[in-house]
């Protein structure tokens, strides 16, 4: 490229910014190291810090081999101060953040990284479940919806638009179809948003109740192991007894779902494993299975049962606690509603 056409020329080193300055001495440490060596170093970057180095690449012309030892040094100066040896991880970074910032802060900026997996703001996205997602976008201006959908992988775009509300849905699909280049700026701002508005809340969310957790693994234990270790709890401490057994989610529990909700989990049940589960079943339990069964779906389980004679109670809590997982499964993804005996307005 000529000098002519480079956007640079008569630029001095110190009127470029810092952003400008770093992205110069990349793009010569790029051409210092090689093609090969550089397309590694590429592979780890985002579109945008590709883009910039890039561009710094097409437009540097003549690079003296001053410039470049200058860079070279500059880059080993500044990774040489940091000793070797080094060891980085989740409890090293906090105590080094601990050292200048409020803990609160800290606190906050640690669950947000530990939110959805991924290195840039997009990448996290793609970890964020569809439904999650869309019940943030349907509150943002179609432009935002827009720009955040046209940069998720199509797949998961496809999912989020169908989840929107119809009409959102289709003024989005409209507006990217007439979009032109966003501007940096504009996706700056809208990463900043999704960072601090939807990110943060939704690390906040998933931060578990330690009683939900043990919780959930109390279902999971069979029911002389869970006995056992709710009475010696209920000593120790009657109150978290108390309050891991209202959000335990038990077989005897399915009574509480509607007869729409025992059809689905019918349907999503392995056909050996319920006769077992409704072994251990009480009469009501039973009889609510039964009569969402047809006529011959109902007489051929009550010959399987009959036939199977005594089941070792861990057999039946086993599977018992599968069809417990199953529902509970339905239950997350909407297909089902699991009401506790609080109301008509309690879920679970």
């Amino acid at each position: 490229m000529s000098e002519d056409n480079n956007p640079n020329k008569g630029k001095s080193r110190s009127s470029r910014s810092p952003r400008e300055i770093g992205a110069r001495n990349a793009a010569i440490l790029m051409l210092a190291v090689g093609e090969e060596n550089a397309t590694t170093i590429f592979s780890g970057m985002d579109d945008f810090e590709i883009r910039d180095i890039s561009r710094e690449m097409a437009t540097l012309g003549k690079v003296t081999s001053e410039d470049v030892e200058n860079v070279i040094n500059e880059f080993t100066d500044a990774i040489g101060s940091g000793g070797a040896g080094l060891v980085g991880g989740w409890n090293a970074t906090e105590r080094y953040l601990m050292s200048f910032m409020d803990e609160s802060r800290v606190r906050d900026l640690m669950d947000e990284m530990r939110g959805p997996a991924g290195r840039t703001m997009w990448e996290k996205l793609a970890n964020v479940s569809e439904d999650i997602l869309a019940n943030y976008l349907k509150n943002e201006y179609p432009q935002t919806v827009a720009v955040i959908v046209s940069r998720i992988k199509p797949g998961h775009a496809a999912k989020v638009l169908a989840a929107l509300p119809e009409e959102l849905a289709l003024e989005v699909i409209e507006r990217i179809l007439i979009m032109d280049n966003v501007s940096r700026e504009v996706i700056e701002s809208v990463e900043d948003s999704l960072k601090n508005e939807f990110m943060r809340n939704l690390a906040a969310k998933q931060k578990r109740d330690s009683h939900e957790l043990m919780a959930e693994i109390f279902n999971n234990f069979d029911r002389s192991n869970e006995q056992k270790f709710m009475d010696l709890l209920d000593k120790r401490s009657h109150d978290d007894a108390e309050r891991i057994r209202s959000l335990m989610f038990t077989f005897e529990d399915l009574k509480k779902t509607d007869d729409k909700g025992i059809q689905t989990i019918l349907r999503e049940v392995e056909k050996d494993l319920l006769p077992v589960a409704l072994k251990g079943a009480d009469d009501e339990l039973l009889d609510m299975f039964m009569r969402n069964m047809s006529e011959r779906a109902a007489k051929i389980m009550e010959e399987d049962m009959g036939a199977m004679g005594p089941v070792r109670v861990k057999d039946v809590d086993e599977a018992q606690n599968s069809v417990v997982m199953i529902a509970k499964r339905l239950a997350e993804t909407g297909q089902i509603v699991l009401a506790e005996e609080g109301g008509a307005d309690d879920f679970i």
